[in-house]
This record gives structure tokens, C-alpha cells and sequence, in this order.
């Protein structure tokens, strides 16, 4: 019943609007009761950098019980913890890390920049600054989030050769099934000397990536890689060996090198990866 009322929508082309609207009604709600709950913690300790506000902590996010077990046993980073969500304005720590790179960078001004899945926290401080582009490969669920979404698909788009001077990309490869397709087409499209944040969670404690790219069991999905959604697990190495094979240079950069944002809240013990085209 719920696929068909689903299709239904979907024929009717009010499903995304609907869903849109929903999650915003969401979104406020719980924003309005976190601030009221976490006014005793307003002062030092944490500043989020999407809104100026101070807490001595940040609400957690830990994981469901679906997907604990994956992640516990896997000791994925990137994703849950504590002080992730910021009381004031719910931005999240995956969301002001990326901020923290784009503050961080000069020169990126009236810049070409391509943002998929584009976040609520992130496509304003970009479309004040740069010519951003915001793709997704459904892009009516972002109807709330930016303006003008394009469709795109990640493993092909329909964009020339070296475009843009910036691709962001944020929690969105472990996702897609031919992930490497996906890196392929986004070194396609990046101008050389561009560079690319490409996030995702990742585990130090796996040997190999785990993942299987032709799954879709959601109820499976959380099992083997603490998301529904999810079609793998990355082991650091392995991520940063696709990368290179489709021509990037990269380097890692430590949670321990990144002590300087401690005070923003962002993910313990997240490394950064510094991924960039090189010039031919």
C-alpha cells in the first residue's frame, strides 16, 4: 500500500513537494524544542560557525539500533558522536567541517562550483559567493535547500570537460553503487588544479572496503553498513586508493592536525581529505 500511494504521488508529481514540506515541518519542530532544551548550555565551550551561537555542548547523535551494530563493530567515523548537532540552528558536524575548508580557502570568489546533494548549511555561504551549480539525481527533494536543483546523475553527467573549480560532494559516494564511475566523472568535469571535498565515512579498523554494489534491502543496508541507504563502508586506505586511480592526488590530513576547529564541533577524530586535480 505504501509503495503504491508512493507511485501515486509520484505520477501526480506532488511527492516531493509533499515530502519537502514534511520534512521541514520536522525540522522546525525539533529545532524549536532542542533550543528550548539545550538554553542551559548557552555560553563557552563549542561556537558553531553556521550561526554564531555558543554552547558547553552540542546535542549527540548516536545511532539507531539498526544501524548501531555496523557502525559500533566497524568503528566507523564520520557520522555519529557527541556534539554533532548544534542546538541554535541544527547544522551538523559533517555540515561545518566544509564550511571550515570553504572559509579556509582564498581566492574563491565568482568561482565555478558544482554542489550535490546540496546541504541546507552550506549552499547559502556558496550561492553568496561563487556561481554554484546544486545537482542531484532526485532533485525534488532539495526543493527547500537551493534554487533551481539540476538532475544529474554522479556516474555521467552531462557537463564539458573542466567546468568547475570546485566540487562538493559530501557524504554522497558510499551511496552510489559504481562509486568509481562517480570519481571518474567528477576528476572529468573538475578544471585542472581544482579541487574536490568529498567526505564520507570511512573506518581505520576494516582492511578492505566492505560493500556490496548491487544491494537493495534497506533492512540489509543498516545490517552490513549502518544506513539504509548506504551500499558500503570504506576502509580509509581503500577510499584514498579509488580516488588516486582516477587521477587525483590526495592527502590526508588527521583529526589531530585539525585541532585548530576542535572549538566548532566537528566529528572526533575525522580526518580531512585534501583531494585535488592536478595541473596537466
Amino acid at each position: 500500500m505504501k509503495q503504491y500511494l508512493m507511485r501515486l504521488l509520484r505520477y501526480i508529481g506532488v511527492y516531493h513537494p509533499l515530502q519537502s514540506f514534511y520534512r521541514s515541518c520536522i525540522f522546525y519542530t525539533q529545532r524549536f524544542f532542542l533550543r528550548q532544551r539545550f538554553r542551559a548550555y548557552a555560553g563557552s565551550g563549542f561556537t558553531c560557525n553556521v550561526c554564531g551561537h555558543a554552547y558547553s555542548k552540542f546535542k549527540d547523535d548516536e545511532p539507531s539500533p539498526e544501524n548501531a551494530e555496523a557502525i559500533n563493530r566497524h568503528k566507523v567515523i564520520a557520522g555519529y558522536g557527541k556534539n554533532i548537532v548544534c542546538p541554535y540552528c541544527m547544522s551538523h558536524a559533517r555540515e561545518r567541517l566544509v564550511l571550515l575548508v570553504l572559509e579556509a580557502q582564498s581566492g574563491l570568489t565568482g568561482k565555478q562550483v558544482l554542489h550535490l546533494s546540496p546541504e541546507r548549511n552550506v549552499y547559502p555561504y556558496l550561492s553568496q559567493r561563487t556561481r554554484v551549480t546544486a545537482a542531484d539525481i532526485q532533485p525534488g527533494f532539495y526543493q527547500r535547500t537551493a534554487k533551481n536543483v539540476e538532475q544529474q546523475d554522479a556516474t555521467r553527467f552531462t557537463y564539458p570537460d573542466d567546468t568547475f573549480d570546485l566540487i562538493i560532494a559530501n557524504h554522497v559516494l558510499e551511496h552510489i553503487p559504481d562509486d568509481t564511475q562517480a570519481m571518474s566523472e567528477i576528476f572529468r568535469v573538475l578544471k585542472p588544479g581544482g579541487s574536490a571535498i568529498l567526505q564520507v565515512p570511512y573506518s581505520d579498523e576494516i582492511p578492505a572496503t566492505l560493500e556490496q554494489k548491487d544491494i537493495n534491502n534497506p533492512k540489509e543496508q543498516s545490517r552490513l553498513f549502518g544506513q539504509k541507504d548506504h551500499v558500503r563502508i570504506y576502509s580509509r586506505g581503500g577510499y584514498i586508493s579509488r580516488l588516486q586511480s582516477a587521477g587525483f592526488e590526495v592527502r590526508f590530513i588527521s583529526y589531530d592536525e585539525l585541532h585548530a576547529w576542535y572549538g566548532y564541533a566537528i566529528q572526533e577524530q575525522e580526518g580531512l581529505f585534501d583531494i585535488r586535480k592536478p595541473f596537466i
